[in-house]
């Protein structure tokens, strides 16, 4: 444990020069005072003392967590800036304040105390007293760097290991407590945990009319871009949040927003042991099984297409067969069907690389020995919107101009349909479409599944805008609450709408979501035992939110409720 000292040395007359510190070279000024803040008279003494060797080792005591920022903030302290002599310019105790709250975390996570020559009372002083901002290098350019016009959001642009990734993601929950929480789904093959983070204004549970959105990235271990972004957006959501940014506060209150950054953390292991310069198209890929996990779940396009011609079958909700279970399950494709089953999500995005390319199902070709066959879902115009608000946001995804990575999408403005591009079964956007209410695309975020540090903050500034507005576009179409006469909500009642195959099903409390795009519609929400209302809409062009459509279902006797299901 570090201690101050106790006998503090004589005073001498305070001399400015040059800052000649390795670890300290790197501050936003060039000359130093000495005595320092702690009173350390010389370079050397400073070389020579316990707080310095922190410095020098921090990066590696916290696993990259919290660096530089600790290191900016110590270095202040020992190098503080020369500015009237004979005192220390001192540095601003809100930076301090700001830096504990944010990186506290990762010193328990060690059981290490504080830093003593840290105390943000004792060395630091406030903004009426003239004080340096020592953070202000992280407000200029990467790795650690403040978003423009936003000066208070600092963002570590660098990779994460799964420590790293699971002590940011707990980290930014704690700062941010009454609007996340980190969960777990689950775990992976090799035993590592399948962290999710959410954010809402009533952490951990669903709220009546509150839509729920999930991003996953990662699935593939190799793609790692995905991952990255989704850890910024976690941290910007929540930083934003607290500086009273009005966008994010409203879309926090307004949804509950899941984040999964890596759903394969084996298959992102051994992707990063070879790094980004030497990491293949296929090393990380699949699963610790060897599994890819997006040929992985159950194949409901296939049942889809053999029975689709059944006057009464249903193109939704469509049951896992038994077979199923028979083959390998990774537990990753497990936990993620168990999430998404007990989750009501309305939609979703999943993050991959290698092209620059929003596709959406089906992704499974309608025709068997068909491998590029336009195969869309009832919700074909549904899902082209979604697609073209993250696309359209995006810096240059929707550009025709945009260099592409080998595949050809002239004139489809960056979207296209999944079995158009290349058929696979089992994957898991079709999966959602077809077992639950969940409309869920898959974004191709470029070329370079594995780019350089040097491109991440570039790529978040490509992307930010896209995945906000995709969040947002989720309050679209029509919401409400199915309840019976006595005003309880009715769970698993069907709303229909004319003209899509393809019917949503009520959550716990009769609530219920449908993405639908602007024009008139005839709705009806029925469930067993009660009548069927039917409701004509007319949903404009632009609407800031979804319409609300409520249904009140009287109660019928059984066995005419089965006749007149026969009849109908």
């Amino acid at each position: 444990m570090l201690c101050p000292p106790l006998n503090p040395p004589p005073s001498t007359a305070a001399v400015c020069s040059e800052i000649n510190l390795g670890y300290c070279n790197d501050l936003d000024y060039s000359r130093t005072i000495f005595p320092n803040i702690l009173g350390q008279q010389s370079r050397h003494e400073v070389e020579s003392g316990a707080e310095y060797l922190l410095l020098s080792v921090i990066h590696g005591l916290l696993n990259g967590e919290c660096s530089p920022d600790i290191r900016l903030l110590g270095c202040s302290v020992l190098a503080p800036r020369c500015q009237d002599l004979p005192s220390p310019a001192p540095s601003c105790r809100s930076a301090c304040e700001a830096v504990r709250k944010g990186c506290g975390h990762a010193f328990e996570g060690i059981d290490m105390a504080w830093p003593y020559f840290l105390d943000c009372d004792r060395f630091f002083a406030g903004e009426q007293e003239g004080c340096h901002d020592p953070l202000a290098p992280l407000r200029g350019s990467p790795p650690g760097i403040s978003l423009p016009n936003e000066p208070s959001t600092i963002i570590q642009f660098t990779y994460h290991s799964n420590s790293q990734m699971y002590s940011v993601l707990k980290r930014t929950a704690a700062k941010c407590s009454h609007i996340s929480r980190t969960y777990s789904i689950g775990r992976s093959t090799e035993g590592k945990d399948l962290l999710a983070i959410e954010f809402t204004d009533n952490p951990g549970g669903h709220e009546l009319l509150e839509p729920e959105i999930k991003l996953v990235g990662n699935m593939h271990g190799n793609e790692v871009l995905g991952r990255q972004l989704l850890l910024y957006l976690a941290q910007y959501l929540c930083s934003e949040y607290l500086l009273g940014n009005q966008r994010i506060q409203t879309l926090v209150n307004t949804t509950r927003i899941h984040i999964l950054a890596s759903m394969n953390p084996d298959g992102y292991e051994l992707a990063a042991a070879e790094g980004h310069e030497l990491n293949g198209w296929t090393v990380g890929r699949t699963n610790a099984q060897n599994l890819d996990l997006n040929r992985n779940f159950p194949d409901l396009t296939s049942i889809l297409y053999r029975n689709r011609r059944i006057k009464r079958f249903r193109t939704d909700h469509i049951p896992i067969p038994d077979s199923y279970w028979f083959g390998k399950v990774a537990s990753e494709t497990y936990a993620v069907m168990k999430w998404i089953r007990s989750v009501p999500f309305v939609q979703s995005a999943s993050l991959h690389g290698g092209e620059l390319v929003i596709s959406y199902p089906f992704d499974f070709s309608r025709h068997l020995h068909e491998e590029r066959m336009f195969s869309p879902t009832p919700d074909e115009q549904a899902f082209k919107q979604l697609a073209r608000t993250y696309a359209d946001s995006h810096a240059s995804m929707a550009d025709n101009n945009t260099e592409r990575c080998g595949a050809s999408f002239i004139r489809s403005g960056g979207i296209i349909n999944g079995a158009l591009w290349y058929s696979f079964p089992g994957g898991m956007s079709d999966f959602n479409y077809l077992h639950t209410n969940c409309l869920e695309i898959t974004v191709e975020l470029g070329c370079d599944k594995f780019p350089s540090e040097e491109e991440l903050y570039p790529e978040w500034l490509r992307n930010k805008e896209a995945l906000l507005s995709f969040m947002e576009s989720v309050h679209r179409g029509i919401k409400g609450v199915v309840k019976d006469e006595e005003g309880y909500g009715i769970k698993g009642a069907s709303i229909s709408v004319r003209g899509i195959r393809k019917d949503v099903t009520t959550a716990e409390e009769g609530d219920y979501w449908r993405l639908m795009n602007s024009g008139t519609h005839i709705i009806t929400a029925s469930a067993k035992g009660y009548s069927k209302v039917s409701k004509r809409i007319y949903l404009p062009a632009h609407m800031e939110k979804a319409g609300r459509v409520n249904f009140v279902l009287k109660k019928v006797n059984v066995m005419k409720y089965e006749v007149l299901l026969s009849v109908s």
